[in-house]
């Protein structure tokens, strides 16, 4: 066998790909497994959306190489989108840079801005591409503490005492996950002085700020931001479109021509019919939020009711697409997902997927019908 790369070495499968098979053996054998691992949504994105991807059909450019960048009119409705949801006033052309999904972002990200041995600053508990990526491009992970004490968020003081001076990339992502803890406007503030003094570019992922959030905010909001931060964003969640694979990265020009540089060597553009949807998206009403929330919020009180009657315990503030439940001090997060999967045939996530920090937590996605959830329910209730 031909050796793979060394810097394969500390990258693993992903492990809702490898546990993904497992569940499916557990059904390909008979076994009837209720997925509420996965944040897939389950939902349909709006018939707008649809009506506007096939009838690009015919357009006579449709089918061929699109621009890197997008189209204008598809930049133009991610610069309107921030303007109308967050008051961030962007660029169209220099500011705004589509992208196949922001999963791709954190690749390119990390391929533009950081060398060999170079230091990053990512959340524990948080996403595991953070890591891996920062991983498979030589760079070092320098993982920061979040807790429930300090309602997940940054604890800046500890922060100031680590040795930062190799440190050029810092990772946050708010509304968190899998936690559901909201952005403060605090957090954003410090986040943006703490980069400016240490010269530390900071990425705010936020894909989950339009689900059972009352209070959606981006880092570009606050003073100073574009100077030092990025921000990632995605159609996958809030507007049921995850495998359009459909995000944008927003920020500085002198920063996105750098990603651009990575970009235009991975990809031949998106294409123009996933864009005309998108932009369709992008120009719903406030209504089209309000039902799915609807939706999301009848569920949520079932999967509380799931995870209290398995003896967890969750915060009822947190928002986002998930459900992020301490489980019983006699069982760890393995022993717990373990017993459910095995025992009543629920698939859950455990919490150190998401880093050790994730120790004593179980994660439920929302994106089942009430129907699922209520039959999960009424198996741990037997």
């Amino acid at each position: 066998m031909i050796a793979p790369a060394a810097r394969l070495e500390q990258i693993q499968e992903y492990y809702f790909s490898t546990k993904l098979r497992e569940v499916r053996s557990l059904i390909d054998a008979g076994k009837p497994v209720i997925n509420l691992g996965i944040g897939s949504p389950d939902l349909q994105p709006s018939p707008k959306v649809i009506k506007a991807l096939s009838s690009s059909f015919d357009v006579e450019s449709a089918h061929m190489y699109q621009s890197y960048q997008g189209t204008a009119a598809f930049r133009e409705a991610i610069a309107g989108f921030y303007k109308k949801q967050f008051a961030v006033v962007l660029n169209q052309d220099t500011e705004v840079l589509p992208l196949m999904g922001s999963k791709e972002g954190v690749l390119q990200i990390s391929l533009a801005f950081l060398n060999k041995g170079d230091a990053v600053l990512i959340p524990n508990p948080g996403y595991p591409t953070y890591s891996s990526v920062t991983n498979l491009v030589g760079a070092k992970p320098v993982f920061y503490n979040l807790s429930a004490q300090n309602d997940w968020q940054p604890d800046f003081d500890a922060l100031e005492q680590e040795d930062l001076s190799a440190v050029k990339l810092m990772w946050v992502n708010y509304p968190h996950m899998p936690t559901g803890a909201s952005a403060q406007s605090q957090t954003f503030e410090r986040l943006i002085a703490f980069a400016t003094k240490h010269k530390i570019l900071i990425v705010n992922d936020n894909p989950y700020s339009f689900i059972l959030n009352e209070s959606p905010k981006s880092i570009l909001q606050y003073q100073g931001a574009k100077d030092c931060a990025l921000e990632l964003n995605s159609l996958s969640k809030s507007f049921n479109m995850a495998g359009w694979r459909v995000g944008m990265l927003l920020g500085k020009q002198s920063y996105l021509e750098q990603v651009l540089k990575v970009k235009t060597q991975s990809d031949s553009g998106m294409f123009f019919g996933i864009q005309q949807g998108a932009i369709a998206a992008l120009n719903l009403e406030q209504d089209w939020f309000r039902a799915q929330d609807e939706i999301y919020h009848e569920r949520r009180k079932l999967v509380w009711q799931l995870a209290e009657e398995l003896g967890c315990k969750v915060d009822k503030t947190a928002a986002g697409l998930f459900v992020w439940a301490q489980v019983p001090l006699a069982k760890s997060s393995e022993e717990m997902t373990d017993m459910l999967l095995y025992d009543y045939n629920v698939f859950v996530a455990p919490g150190t997927v998401f880093g050790s920090n994730g120790e004593g937590y179980i994660r439920f996605s929302l994106c089942v019908s009430k129907e699922v959830i209520l039959k999960a329910l009424n198996r741990v209730k037997k």
